[in-house]
């Protein structure tokens, strides 16, 4: 259930907390006080697209917030299972906008709006203003008649996609390997030509950094030896560091017996005329071995322009050739056995098809017994809401192509005049019945999932009269199973409000602002009269909301329990 709702410098709301109670929550106001920014603060925290322009005049960041209270078992264990933690029930979802940036969190911890989404879908349902078109189309017809049968629909429509995944992916790998002979042949000979070019190379993981370091120390070998030998000069015993330091040895071990700092002293230096002594002697090694001809400095060049030449047309190292040689193997293996591979790819086709064909079958009879009882549903709904001679049928159809959801087809049909054959309700129904049967749906779906909260705004659009007197019965029987949020014009439906909350927008010292607050009893008939007799309110229209309030409240004690 969600429970409170906090608001901060949204458009023209610059702080509103809401406390929402179980049942029937009604929201009304004047046209433009700002009904619709209330619903943006729901979908604002929820993942909706958020832009700078949100943030109210003058501020420097918007915030909205939704605490729920989780009863639902089932519910804890799916949040559970998307990493939500819902200790004591509570969860809190929040975002706030900056500049352009956002910032979503869960119970304090950043996530992303997908988390979001996705937490939010277990927790409520929203119902916008112009939903119900979507009813028009077949797809969403298709969502909604799956959703009804999820309990035994959902495990098949699971094994549904998997079969098709598989199937699609044979079909497609046979299609892609259909080509005439002559393109066979060239790719064939494409093949073998880059398997040979690849193969006569001879490659060796790794020898490119080898080639690299003895292709560099050949091409520096003239600065190499100079600086070398230098440096074997001047550390050797010819008049170099070595001759001088063993002079300086010899000098200090006269005395060193004489103070132990002297001793520490000759030490060091015997080994610093060691050190010279092996470094020389390396030198010297290094200079004897360092030889090489011209053709070895030319092979080590050829041998680096080769790889450099694959490199660029089979992968960026020696490992990726070696990887490009092995997948073009495979390629020329399947096209040298072209027919025996297609007719493997046929077989699996066949049982990939027979799969699919299998579970479609199973899918689509479990659709069938699940429209028969949709439409019953459906219809004794739609009695409920005032259509009083109304004829509804969903008609089940096989389309000539599987797809991941099977091969169904639905289309809602009606008739809502005697006499009057059934037809696609796009052809048939206004907005304000459209509005009635997306209703009678999520009546009926309400039942069938944990969701605690259903949103409606302004579903009582295009209805009026004895109408709207059954929309709101209904509402209010929604109301003791499932909190419900509504946002209202209608006398009728706000009288079945078991919360009021009115909301209003005010100017004080030329600032514009939107507030909610909650209405007492009193506050509530009164706000009723506004809704009745618009501006001028008289005792007569006050009396006419009293009485309507009494009987909303009669009606909630007695018949719609």
């Amino acid at each position: 259930m969600l429970t409170n709702l906090h608001v901060k410098d949204l458009a023209l709301i610059e702080e509103a907390d809401v406390e929402f109670g179980p049942g029937l929550n009604i929201l009304t106001g004047e046209t433009g006080a700002g009904k619709s920014i209330l619903m943006g603060a729901v979908n604002l925290a929820l993942g909706q697209k958020a832009s700078r322009d949100m943030i109210r005049e003058g501020a420097s960041s918007c915030l909205a917030e939704l605490v729920f209270q989780v009863e639902n078992p089932g519910t804890r264990r799916a949040l559970e299972e998307l990493d939500i933690d819902t200790e004591d029930g509570q969860l809190i979802v929040s975002r706030k906008i900056t500049g352009n940036r956002s910032v979503s969190r869960i119970n304090g911890q950043t996530c992303t709006a997908a988390q979001v989404r996705a937490a939010a879908a277990l927790l409520l349902d929203i119902h916008g203003q112009h939903e119900h078109q979507s009813l028009l189309y077949r797809d969403r017809q298709l969502e909604i008649l799956d959703a009804y049968g999820r309990e035994k629909l959902e495990p098949c429509l699971r094994e549904t996609a998997e079969c098709y995944s598989r199937y699609h992916r044979i079909k497609k790998e046979l299609e892609d390997s259909q080509m005439d002979q002559a393109a066979r042949a060239r790719e064939i000979s494409l093949l073998e030509f880059e398997i040979r070019e690849i193969r006569e190379a001879a490659l060796i993981p790794g020898e490119e950094e080898e080639l690299e370091k003895n292709y560099r120390k050949m091409a520096n070998s003239k600065k190499i030896a100079e600086a070398l030998g230098a440096a074997h000069q001047l550390t050797g015993n010819d008049g170099g560091a070595g001759d001088l330091t063993g002079r300086a040895l010899r000098e200090l071990s006269c005395v060193s017996g004489f103070d132990e700092t002297l001793s520490g002293m000759e030490k060091s230096l015997a080994d610093i005329d060691s050190l010279l002594g092996d470094f020389n002697r390396e030198a010297a090694a290094y200079l004897d071995d360092f030889t090489f001809s011209e053709e070895e400095f030319y092979q080590t060049g050829q041998r680096l322009d080769l790889l450099n030449h694959l490199k660029t047309k089979y992968g960026n190292s020696v490992e990726k050739i070696l990887e490009y040689q092995k997948s073009q193997e495979e390629k020329l293996e399947q096209l040298q056995n072209f027919e025996e591979r297609k007719a493997k790819l046929e077989e699996q086709l066949d049982g990939a098809e027979e799969a699919l064909k299998e579970v479609s079958h199973k899918v689509s009879a479990l659709r069938a017994q699940y429209c028969r009882e949709l439409t019953e549903k459906i219809t004794e709904a739609l009695l409920d809401l005032n259509f009083l001679d109304v004829s509804f049928e969903i008609r089940l159809t096989r389309l000539p192509r599987y797809t991941e959801k099977g091969w169904d087809e639905i289309e809602f049909q009606i008739s809502t005049n005697p006499g009057e054959p059934v037809k696609p309700l796009g052809r048939v129904v206004s907005g304000g019945e459209l509005s009635r049967i997306m209703l009678a749906i999520k009546t009926i779906l309400a039942d069938r999932d944990a969701v605690e909260t259903l949103i409606f705004d302004e579903i009582d659009t295009g209805i009026s009269g004895r109408t709207a007197q059954k929309v709101s019965e209904k509402m209010a029987q929604i109301g003791r199973r499932r909190q419900v949020i509504c946002i209202t014009h209608l006398a009728q439906i706000a009288a079945m409000a078991d919360e009021h909350f009115e909301i209003v927008k005010q100017v004080e010292n030329q600032e514009t602002s939107t507030r909610i607050r909650r209405l007492s009893r009193e506050e509530s008939v009164e706000e009723l009269a506004r809704i009745l007799g618009g501006a001028q309110i008289t005792e007569a229209v006050l009396s006419n909301a009293r009485e309507m309030k009494e009987l909303a409240e009669q009606q909630k004690t007695s018949r719609l329990k």
